[in-house]
């Protein structure tokens, strides 16, 4: 309890802090009259009183955490938020169950997409821009928020903001303090968020849509306000703006930073992601496109080449809309989504999965051992953007690759032997691990998470949280020198 209480004393600020969030939908509900403004009233009240409690009664334990307080923090509030942030869901719709609202909260916090909602165009507005908004805050994070907008906490900044935020290499500031860091992340985020709404707009979606579809491209989170994702809409060009800033979210943040900051494009060169991330995107649409078209699923290239570039992109970004049910094409095309939805999003970047800078540096530490097996005795560093990288984190990466595969092939088995089909199983194991929302079979794009039993939704929901904090962050928590003074 000593090394306990005091990362709960700060956990009861961040969910104070959580709470003022409710108040966008709150807004939302009064001025539009909709039905969901009872819900955020009293799971306002709840949250607000819950966090203020728990900060009260571990105050006086309060001191700055240390490294590994960070993890234990970190886990905690992204378990703990999505349970407070269910409240709404189940104060409106008293069917639903604590299982499936927390599944849709923390589907929605890790940016995942995967939903077991269905009659999303009948639901109230500020439910609808609720869940929306859990793309957008856990995007970039919810501890490098509360990090920014609360400087004066005392409890370990940059050793939180280093837990939380994804990729292997996570030491480079953007500023000499870590709040202004987190600050200037969530400038540019805000921004680029802004400039999808207008888009949106223009495109032909309404201000309602424009900001929910913006919060949850932005998010990479994938949540719609429509049943048939952006199907609904039919519109190429709502589709291309949403491919752009897709792929402007699957890009490490910090680039963005540099690039506002100098006015100038060259970070977006000199960062070895954005070539591999668009450069396999580019490949894979064309690829794919002419497959399907040969197939025959649509008349001409031109129609393949729409459906399938905006499907792939919004897959392999792990952001999850849809504008067509690719669980119908040749079984090749939508494996291909799921295996570059592990690979394609940069560190940095609001996606999951593996990321390309792991991607690149497991295909350069192979290709050094194949060189190796000719030159044993070769110094043979392994670079990356010009620098090299040191072995420490390349063991490390390998160490990350490991569990990765390990805790697919886990949870894959765990849910076959719950009687899940193979299919739905793996599929929907890696598109939850990844963040990246719909996957085939049961859990398709034209269908959702809600026919699973209680236990395969905790089994996702796990899996989930597991993506978004890259595994280490919560095994590190099951090793037994974790817990040791």
């Amino acid at each position: 309890m000593t090394r306990l209480t005091p990362v709960l004393h700060v956990l009861g600020l961040v969910v104070m802090v959580f709470s003022f969030t409710m108040l966008l939908p709150v807004a939302t509900a009064f001025i539009e009259h909709d039905a969901g403004q009872h819900s955020f009233d009293e799971a306002f009240l709840i949250t607000l009183t819950g966090g203020l409690l728990l900060w009260l009664v571990t105050r006086s334990s309060r001191r700055e955490l240390q490294a590994r307080d960070g993890f234990l923090l970190v886990v905690l509030v992204w378990v703990a938020l999505p349970a407070f942030a269910a409240l709404p869901l189940m104060v409106f719709q008293s069917g639903l169950s604590f299982t499936d609202a927390y599944f849709e909260t923390m589907s929605g916090l890790t940016t995942t997409g995967a939903t077991v909602l269905t009659g999303l165009d009948n639901l109230p507005q500020s439910i609808n821009l609720w869940r929306h908004f859990l793309n957008w805050i856990g995007g970039m994070g919810i501890i490098v928020l509360a990090v920014a907008v609360l400087p004066l906490l005392g409890i370990g900044g940059r050793q939180i903001f280093k837990a939380e935020t994804p990729g292997p290499m996570k030491d480079s500031k953007l500023t000499p303090r870590i709040t202004d860091t987190a600050k200037a992340l969530w400038g540019v985020y805000a921004a680029i968020t802004l400039a999808c709404v207008i888009a949106l707009k223009i495109a032909g979606m309404s201000w309602f849509d424009a900001v929910c579809h913006a919060f949850a491209a932005m998010g990479l989170g994938g949540f719609s306000t429509h049943d048939a994702s952006v199907g609904y809409f039919n519109s190429p060009w709502i589709e291309g703006v949403l491919m752009v800033f897709m792929l402007l979210a699957a890009l490490n943040f910090a680039t963005h930073f540099l690039a506002f900051r100098a006015r100038d494009l060259r970070p977006y060169l000199h960062d070895p992601e954005v070539a591999g991330t668009l450069g396999f995107i580019a490949l894979s649409c064309l690829g794919l496109s002419l497959y399907i078209w040969q197939k025959g699923v649509y008349p001409d290239f031109l129609t393949a080449l729409r459906h399938v570039s905006f499907n792939l992109v919004s897959i392999a970004t792990d952001c999850g809309f849809a504008s067509a049910d690719f669980n119908l094409w040749p079984i090749f095309v939508p494996m291909c989504f799921l295996f570059l939805s592990c690979i394609t999003a940069s560190s940095g970047s609001t996606g999951g999965g593996i990321k390309m800078i792991r991607t690149l540096l497991l295909f350069k530490q192979g290709a050094r051992e194949l060189e190796r097996q000719i030159h044993p005795h070769a110094v043979l560093p392994v670079k990356i953007g010009g620098h090299v990288v040191s072995n420490q984190v390349i063991f490390a990466v390998q160490a990350f690759a490991m569990f990765y595969v390990g805790t697919i092939i886990a949870a894959t088995l765990i849910l076959l032997a719950s009687g899940l089909d193979f299919i739905s199983a793996l599929s929907g194991v890696i598109a939850c691990i990844n963040n990246a929302g719909p996957g085939l079979g049961r859990v398709g794009p034209a269908a959702n998470y809600q026919s699973l039993s209680d236990f395969q939704t905790w089994v996702f929901t796990l899996t989930m949280l597991l993506g978004r904090l890259e595994l280490f962050t919560v095994f590190v928590l099951l090793s037994p020198r974790f817990w040791k003074a």
